[in-house]
């Protein structure tokens, strides 16, 4: 591969046609790296379905009640999330089918990824049903209403946003995942959401890298990229039903929130790849550069405030229980 001046930086020289191509060879050295580390596993493994049972209707079983759950009422609302999430991976598939291609190295990328993903759905419903950890009737209506309002990512206009995203979205649900299996009061639970949150490190580490290649070929473009997402980062499962309320109670739950995004989702990718430290840049880089940092500081600021808010509700939350 060539790889093109790094003066040739401007959006007239890299189009998304151009920085696909001109990505392949990396996309391959990734795939070829991911596929010697990535273990298969089955999904079957992970479920106690000794603990399975027939539910009420057609079967003519027992009724799900709240009593008969195993987890945490944080790791019923966080496991809801997390599930339909993973649940909405046709149109995940879709976009990124649409956005990177079906061919080459690509396109391999493509399908590896989202039958990896496909995985996590599986063992995930596979487990809240046996263990009968949340209402089956109440997350198949979820499931009904989210999927059916479909999913359209806040980066699909461009492959280089897309790439900057699921940089930082795929740690983001890794450590929803760990931080859920923690929370969970489940060793189940945690068992299996850990073995999926590894999978999620691994699509990090391929897009990480990856975005790291784009700030070589295009530094500038690649600058206003990750200024754009992190500023306006959102997570996938934000339009499913009562998302807002789930993650305030996630928030304070200590599975996902301002301190957790900005300290193990968005500095550790900015720290590894030295966003804030390169140089060299165009003026539209260099003001993009400078944005970002100020926004981060800002965030910071507000993760600070958060905590204190958090901390005084959880004492006064103690104090009322004791």
């Amino acid at each position: 591969m060539s790889i093109t001046p790094a003066h040739l930086n401007g959006s007239r020289e890299w189009s998304d046609a151009r920085l696909l191509y001109a990505l392949e060879e990396v996309v391959e050295t990734e795939l070829n790296r991911h596929l010697k580390v990535a273990k298969d596993w089955m999904p079957h493994e992970y479920v106690p379905w000794s603990d399975g049972r027939n539910f009420g209707g057609v079967m003519e079983g027992e009724p799900w009640s709240p009593e008969q759950s195993k987890v945490s009422d944080i790791g019923r609302t966080a496991l809801v999330v997390n599930l339909l999430t993973e649940d909405n991976l046709p149109s995940y598939h879709h976009e990124i089918a649409t956005l990177f291609g079906r061919d080459g190295a690509w396109g391999t990328w493509v399908h590896r990824w989202t039958a990896e993903e496909g995985r996590h759905g599986i063992v995930m419903r596979d487990y809240l049903l046996t263990s009968r950890a949340v209402d089956p009737d109440e997350l198949e209506r979820f499931r009904m209403s989210h999927m059916s309002e479909g999913f359209e990512s806040d980066n699909r206009h461009s492959m280089l946003h897309s790439v900057a995203y699921v940089a930082f979205q795929e740690l983001a649900t890794r450590i929803s995942h760990r931080n859920t299996g923690h929370h969970s009061g489940d060793p189940v639970c945690d068992r299996m959401l850990a073995r999926i949150a590894n999978d999620e490190n691994l699509h990090m580490v391929f897009y990480r890298n990856l975005l790291g290649k784009a700030f070589e070929l295009a530094p500038d473009l690649t600058m206003c990229a990750v200024r754009d997402v992190v500023v306006n980062f959102r997570m996938p499962g934000h339009g499913m039903p009562g998302f807002e309320r789930a993650a305030a109670r996630m928030a304070i739950g200590g599975i996902y929130n301002l301190r957790i995004h900005h300290d193990d989702v968005l500095q550790p990718v900015l720290r590894f790849l030295k966003v804030l430290e390169i140089s060299g840049l165009g003026p539209e880089g260099l003001k993009a550069q400078e944005e970002l940092g100020l926004f981060m500081g800002g965030l910071d600021d507000q993760a600070t405030k958060f905590d204190e808010r958090r901390q005084a509700l959880l004492a006064r939350r103690a104090a009322r229980a004791s």
